[in-house]
């Protein structure tokens, strides 16, 4: 695994634009939905969590049968491509203390997500497979 292209994950949660924020709701009701991605025309526009929620749609008493994500949602922090080394990658997850970042093409599309807990994961089992390549000294 070298790229973040073959560490992230694929298809993550995402509604339109013009979605209500019930259905993100919906969404996040599930327990490993942490965060729903919102897209305009495949681009990334924002994101949504159940503080989103809370703060934008409960708290202010709006209708969240009415209420689109555009209005609501939180522009990205941050994104990455999916060209960018792994180890980058990570680094810059643990610097900017962040779990997850979502993976945009040269078009803004959003093609994936990158968790830092899967990442460590997967950097782990690669760490595991190449010391299993090496060869074990001859027994005394």
């Amino acid at each position: 695994m070298s790229t973040v292209r073959e560490a992230m994950l694929s298809n993550p949660g995402q509604l339109p634009a013009d979605s209500s924020a019930q259905a993100a709701g919906e969404l996040l009701q599930r327990p490993e939905v942490r965060a729903v991605y919102v897209t305009e025309d495949e681009r990334l526009v924002g994101v949504v969590t159940r503080k989103t929620l809370v703060r934008e749609v409960v708290a202010t008493g709006l209708d969240p049968t009415t209420t689109e994500l555009r209005a609501i949602a939180e522009a990205p922090h941050y994104t990455l491509g999916p060209d960018v080394p792994v180890e980058e990658a990570f680094r810059f997850l643990e610097a900017e203390d962040a779990e997850r970042v979502p993976v945009v093409d040269e078009h803004h599309r959003l093609i994936g997500v990158l968790s830092r807990s899967v990442l460590q994961r997967r950097l782990a089992e690669d760490e595991d497979e190449d010391d299993d390549d090496d060869p074990l000294p001859p027994a005394a």
